[in-house]
This record gives structure tokens, sequence and C-alpha cells, in this order.
């Protein structure tokens, strides 16, 4: 876990990320890697409350005010913190008049699996799934776009929203979803400072939980 944070940049951003058994909180300023700060935590009994608790222990309310750009993940990952997280960014963003724009949590990692994979080609597609645990899956496609000099530079776009398929084409280039806490936290911050934001503050009231499936599935 780290302190609170006390930087008196105004430039910067703050991201929250869950997956299936943790959520985290990443923080950045003046667009610079190197300050990056994460928290990350696993699930506990009282989720809604300890999410709060612990935001408010990752940054000050002062720098929380300084915040010029905030994202979220919106699943595919647990339903509860996925719903929680999102109303948590939407009232951060609501509060502080902060542009909000979100990012399925496959968008996010799909440049990790892309980079292990030696996928470089541009217009190559790819899916990235999940297994239900009962019938199905849920999959989302992805397009490598740019690729300049280095695999760093790697530039890839969500064609397609992951959403419930019956069967998977086995012609496809499938992946399993796979999440990296520290990594999608570090992508999530990558994404949020290269990401155009809509310079609306209401653009929090478009910014919803991604569900796929219903809580019980």
């Amino acid at each position: 876990m780290t302190n609170k944070l006390n930087h008196g940049d105004i430039n910067s951003t703050l991201v929250i990320h869950s997956t299936d058994s943790s959520f985290g909180f990443g923080f950045r300023k003046n667009n610079t890697r190197e300050s990056d700060e994460l928290f990350i935590k696993k699930f506990d009994n009282d989720l809604c409350n300890n999410l709060i608790n612990d935001l408010n222990k990752f940054i000050s309310k002062e720098n929380l005010q300084k915040i010029n750009k905030l994202s979220v993940s919106i699943g595919p990952a647990n339903f509860n913190a996925s719903r929680l997280i999102v109303v948590l960014a939407r009232t951060i963003s609501q509060q502080i008049n902060c542009p909000l724009d979100s990012f399925s949590s496959f968008e996010i990692m799909a440049k990790r699996i892309a980079l292990k994979n030696n996928i470089f080609t541009n217009k190559k597609t790819f899916w990235i799934y999940k297994k239900l645990k009962r019938k199905g899956f849920i999959a989302g496609k992805y397009e490598i776009c740019h690729n300049e000099k280095t695999p760093s530079d790697l530039v890839i776009r969500e064609t397609v929203l992951p959403k419930v398929f019956k069967e998977l084409e086995n012609k496809e280039i499938l992946f399993e979803a796979i999440y990296d806490d520290k990594e999608d936290l570090k992508e999530l911050l990558n994404l949020s400072n290269k990401n155009l934001l809509n310079s609306n503050v209401d653009s929090w009231e478009k910014v919803l939980p991604l569900y796929p499936i219903s809580p019980i599935n």
C-alpha cells in the first residue's frame, strides 16, 4: 500500500480499475510515467465502504481537486466491483468537474497480450475471451492500428466491445483474458493520457458498467 499523495502539480491523472478479485487506483502527474503511484488490494467483505476509505488513504482531498484526467475500467470483471468503481468514478467526476472516460478491461490488456504474442502487423486482428462458468464466452475484438519503430508504441483499437458468444470461431486468433493488476493500472494511465478527453464535464453521464452477463452467471 502506498502513502497518501502530497503532489502539488495541477496536471494529474487518476484511474480506477478492477479485476475478478481485486481493485486498484493509479495516479500520474504531468504525464510522467516515473511519477506513477499505484494502489492494489484484494476484495474484502465490505468493498463498498473500503473502496472509499482506501481512496482517501491513497490521495488527499487537496490533490483530488487538482485531477484533470479521470478514467475507469468498466469490465468485464467482477460484477459488483465494476458497478462500484464506475459509481465512484462518476461521483468524483461530477464533484470536481473533471471529464471521465472509460475502457473495457479487455482493451486495457490488449496491448500487453499483443506484445507477449508478437502481434505487430498493421490491421491484424485478434480476440480476447473469457470462458463463462456456464456455457459460452465473453469476447472482444482488437485491431493493430499503428506500429512505430518500437513495440512499446503499438496502438490497438477495440473493434468489438466484449459481449457474450455461444461459440468462438477457431479460425480467428484467440487469447484468453489474463488480468495483471499492476500492468493494467499502468496501461490505463497510458490510455487515459493518450485519449482526447471530452471537454464536457457532463461526460460522466455516458460512462456505465459493462454487463455482458447477469450477476448470477
